[in-house]
């Protein structure tokens, strides 16, 4: 899951006001990592570009602002570097957030205790890089927590898209090789004596070969590339 970022402070060097009310028992939490030219998704970058990789990356940023805009629950993202004012996450919508923490799994699970310590009951987390992820299957993963305590959306390459829980496990946040096929495995290992639910398996965007044939995708690769598939 594309959630990784560092910790840095926004632009104005603070933090945006903490004080939230919850509106619902649910939270969803988003990672998003700040849209800049050769700094995303640079796997998919070594083949198709920096500039149609940034175009791709918003693109699905765009996307996932689609699909969770209407859930019924409270959202929170949560940006990689730096706050942003005026960009695509409507603050009307988002409370905005930045990633504390040296390591993607202590960020995961800073951002989960701080929306439980706001009074959530439930909290799920997604990056912002599924195409292939509906406001129906957030929706469905809700749900699931109602009746168990953690679930999780297996990716195609080995790791997770989605991670939900109304509690706090630490154990599934570190000692993980994050980024490879293992994340997954180890995961559950950890939930092995928990309540967890799988969702569907889906695929994320992380290399060309993830999106090649995928038609909402085909204008943004380069000509050169469009003509090795013709």
């Amino acid at each position: 899951m594309a959630i990784l970022g560092s910790k840095t402070s926004d632009e104005q060097g603070k933090q945006e006001e903490t004080f939230h009310f919850p509106t619902s028992k649910s939270a969803l939490i988003i990672f998003t990592r700040n849209p800049e030219l050769g700094k995303c998704k640079t796997r998919l970058a070594a083949t198709v570009g920096d500039e149609a990789a940034l175009a791709i990356y918003t693109f699905l940023l765009k996307h996932t602002v689609e699909i969770t805009s209407p859930l019924y629950a409270d959202k929170f993202v949560y940006y990689s570097e730096k706050i942003r004012s005026g960009d695509i996450w409507d603050p009307e919508i988002y409370s905005k957030r930045l990633q504390q923490g040296d390591d993607l799994g202590i960020r995961m699970e800073n951002a989960f205790k701080e929306v439980f310590q706001l009074g959530y009951q439930r909290a799920i987390i997604i990056g912002s890089d599924m195409y292939d992820m509906t406001a129906n299957d957030i929706d469905n993963a809700f749900e699931q927590l109602k009746t168990n305590d953690f679930v999780i959306g297996p990716a195609e390459d080995g790791g997770y898209y989605l991670l939900g829980m109304k509690k706090i496990k630490s154990a599934i946040f570190y000692h993980k090789t994050w980024g490879t096929d293992t994340v997954l495995h180890d995961t559950l290992l950890d939930l092995k004596e928990e309540n967890v639910v799988l969702l569907d398996k889906k695929n994320d965007v992380d290399y060309y070969e993830d999106i090649k044939n995928i038609d909402a995708f085909q204008g943004f690769f380069p000509e050169e590339l469009r003509k090795k598939q013709q």
